[in-house]
């Protein structure tokens, strides 16, 4: 029992271990994210629909997946991560064979946005997240980094695999296969997850007072997390804008769409390092002072789009972009895992999350308005520049907040957590 016990402490063998499941989990289920923006154009001509109504189920998709984060988290929360996990799994794969029999648009629609993203990916993404920022105290920075990089392995996996299949068998199989795959493959992965901290029933039970939930940092819990929502929704909103528009933008400035497509690759890839050099980052000066560094170094690079319209210089900028920004969102798990109780990670980091999907959204959709309204982009790349800011002096106001805490005020972070600021 004490030889199990060592070795389910933090920062073991067996945590890297459930790392690894964790990761391999979230590039998995990240299938549910990306399968339907190749799909497309044959699900188009299969319905006979509109672009705007063919484009419907990805929405639906992504707000399932944001707002399922919260269910799951609680699930995480209350029964341990395996159960969302496990339901996740089950739900993606039943989701992606109903969608592959689907007999019209509404019952696509249902089942990606019910099963797939609602059930389906949301149980392997914020529940996971929380999860293994429980597992580690030395490097949680990387730990958590490592696996939020799960969402950019898939969107370099899936694409170009379901790609293949879609001209090989057609969509429709494609889609059965990719259900019945991902059942078989996850199932076996949530099963070494099954193991709890020796700490869980502390963390996970009922014998936090009243006091404990007070944050280190003055606030009130509830305005903390609402500030940590505005601030994921504005800098996803500002993250969104390159990623979703590159492509038209460089056919606006007269270049092919291969070279926005390859600068979108080259922006993802140098996001994965992000990640990397982030989770250090935050391993050894704190989340909050972190999310200050990403939030200005993304302001920057959104600002280089505007003087700098050349090809090469385009790429350059894509990949300081990418550098810049895709440390910004796993600092809001290690912000949550610093200061909230530890059995509140699971459905405060989903809600964080869940911002974060709708500032893509919102920032997917607003240039494309303000491009209408200017015929430009110039007015778009202002536009996420302001609300960057908006994250920028959210991140100021906390790391302020916690340079005024004395020293001794009590952290969930365990005693080997690096600066809570």
């Amino acid at each position: 029992m004490k030889a199990n016990q060592r070795a389910s402490k933090p920062d073991s063998p067996y945590a890297w271990a459930r790392l690894a499941a964790a990761l391999a989990l979230l590039t998995l289920g990240g299938a549910g994210m990306y399968a339907l923006v190749v799909a497309l154009p044959p699900v188009q001509a299969e319905f006979h629909a509109t672009r705007a109504d063919a484009s419907l189920p990805y929405a639906l998709t992504m707000i399932g997946f944001g707002v399922g984060g919260v269910l799951m988290g609680r699930l995480g929360d209350r029964f341990g991560v395996v159960v969302p996990a496990l339901a996740g799994s089950i739900s993606l794969g039943l989701g992606f064979i109903a969608a592959g029999h689907a007999q019209d648009l509404l019952q696509f629609n249902l089942a990606q946005g019910l099963l797939i993203g609602f059930l389906g990916t949301s149980g392997t993404f914020a529940p996971l997240v929380a999860d293994i920022a429980h597992w580690f105290e030395r490097r949680r920075g990387v730990a958590v980094a490592i696996v939020m990089s799960g969402n950019y392995f898939a969107g370099m996996l899936w694409p170009p695999v379901l790609q293949y299949f879609f001209e090989l068998i057609g969509w429709r199989e494609t889609f059965t296969a990719v259900g019945i795959f991902c059942i078989a493959a996850m199932l076996p992965l949530t099963l070494i997850l099954r193991r709890k901290l020796p700490s869980w029933e502390v963390f996970h039970g009922e014998s936090f007072s009243r006091e404990e939930n007070q944050t280190p940092l003055g606030v009130n819990p509830h305005r903390l997390q609402i500030l940590l929502c505005i601030a994921g929704l504005a800098c996803c909103v500002a993250m969104s804008m390159p990623q979703v528009h590159m492509v038209a933008y460089c056919g606006d400035l007269g270049y092919a769409a291969a070279r926005g497509a390859e600068m979108l690759s080259l922006m993802f890839g140098a996001g994965i390092v992000s990640r990397f050099a982030f989770g250090w980052i935050a391993d050894h000066v704190g989340p909050l002072r972190t999310l200050l560094l990403g939030a200005a170094l993304q302001a920057v690079a959104l600002a280089l789009f505007l003087p700098f319209d050349g090809l090469v210089a385009l790429y350059v900028v894509s990949a300081l972009f990418g550098l810049f920004q895709g440390g910004l969102v796993p600092t809001y798990p290690l912000i949550v895992r610093a200061f909230f109780p530890p059995r509140e990670s699971g459905v405060r980091t989903g809600t964080v999350l869940m911002a974060t999907l709708f500032g893509m959204a919102l920032g997917g959709w607003m240039p494309g308005w303000i491009f209408d309204l200017t015929g430009s982009y110039r007015a778009a790349f202002v536009n996420g520049i302001a609300w960057n800011l908006v994250t920028t002096g959210i991140a100021m106001f906390l790391v302020l907040r916690a340079r005024r805490m004395p020293a001794s005020a009590p952290r969930y972070s365990g005693a080997a957590a690096p600066p809570a600021a």
